[in-house]
Formats: C-alpha cells, structure tokens, sequence
C-alpha cells in the first residue's frame, strides 16, 4: 500500500493543474536537459491506459529542417481554418500566436498504435476507441510534468494529421494523437491564454454538472 500525500503535497498537485498551460510563444529555444526530458517522457509512459495496452509512441523532432516542413503544414491549414472562423473573431483570430513549431527547443509527435495487443484487446470491445482516449491520458501527464519541470508544452491542432503522418513516416495502423512544441519559457501565463486575450471565458464549473440524468441539477 502507497503512503497517503500531505496536505502539503495534494495542494502542490492541485496547484500543478491550476498552473499547467498550453504555451505558444515565449520559448527561448535553450536545450532541454537530457534528463528532464527523460523525466517528462516516463511521466507520459506511466499514464493509464485501458486493458494496459499503452498504445503510445514519441517521436522527438529536433532537425530545424524537419520543422520547417512541419510549419509549413501548419500554415495552410491555418489559412483553411480561418475560413470557418467568424467574421466578429478574424481579426483576434489573425493577433493570435498559435503555435511554437520553430521558436521551441523540440517538437515531440505522441502517436497511437492501433494494433498494438489486437484489433480490440481488453477493455474495447464496446468502445473501440479508448486507446486513442488513453494516449491522450499519456499527453496531459506529459503536460503536467513538462509544467513542474519549467518547461512549456504547446499542443499544435492546426494541422492536418494524414499530411503530418505522412510527412513523419507513419504505418497505416499508427494515428497522429498530438504534436507538441516543447521547451523553457521565459515565462508563463498566470491565466490561460485565450481567456486573456478575450478568445473565451472559462465556463461555470456548477453549470456543467448533472446528478443522475442529463441536464438534471
């Protein structure tokens, strides 16, 4: 049996939440430890998973080269999206910083092995998704991690993921899960990103739970 946290401690851990940030600008480009990085990744390694498949693999991206090809996949989709953007929101839209891809110290691919254990494997027989579910367990431990470590983790969505697969070399049977811009920063946000710049409020946490059946409060 684990030893129960301190009270000292679960305030740290709830602090690490209320502190972790999605970072797009402000990486100095300094190199990442060798074993902090190491840190971050066991971290990743040590998420739960469904029927323990641990579907996931990390492809680090250090070539500058390689990242420009990466970037430039970003910015047409960053053109493609701003279509879908309101008219009210191009302009925030246009202002906003929305990726680190050449600014960070590494780039970091988490992918999904769907073959990994079988077609279903424990666990996802009902609900066939719940490795790419569990990858993505893998990425916030990854991100909280990377946060007490000082070092800030972007996750860049604007991208297509069959031409970043394709770019990255990937069998059919892996799946783009995340692509991250990892490094130091100079500094982080006391408050998430969007919600300064007036992208969006963070919700009403009492409006978003139910007892027993939807919408019942």
């Amino acid at each position: 049996m684990q030893a129960s946290f301190t009270e000292s401690q679960k305030e740290t851990i709830h602090r690490l939440f209320r502190s972790r940030r999605d970072v797009r600008q402000g990486f100095t480009g300094e190199e990442i430890p060798k074993e902090t990085l190491e840190k971050i990744l066991l971290a990743a390694h040590h998420a739960p998973s469904v029927g323990f498949m641990q579907p996931w693999n990390f492809i680090v991206l250090e070539d500058l080269e390689k990242r420009k090809k990466i970037h430039s996949l970003f910015q047409a989709a960053k053109k493609n999206e701003r279509q879908h953007i309101s008219a009210e929101k191009q302009e925030l839209y246009d202002s906003l910083k929305l990726e680190g891809i050449l600014e960070s110290s590494i780039n970091i691919c988490v992918t999904c092995d769907r073959s990994r254990h079988g077609e279903t494997g424990l666990g996802r027989s009902q609900q066939s998704n719940m490795d790419l579910f569990s990858t993505v367990c893998a990425v916030q431990n990854m991100w909280l991690a990377a946060r007490a470590e000082d070092i800030g983790i972007g996750w860049v969505s604007i991208i297509s993921a069959e031409a970043l697969a394709k770019e990255l070399n990937l069998p059919e049977y892996v799946e783009v899960v995340a692509y991250l811009c990892v490094g130091p920063v100079e500094s982080f946000f006391e408050e998430p990103e969007l919600e300064q710049l007036g992208w969006q409020e963070r919700l009403d946490i009492q409006e978003l739970i139910y007892f027993e059946t939807w919408g019942q409060k």
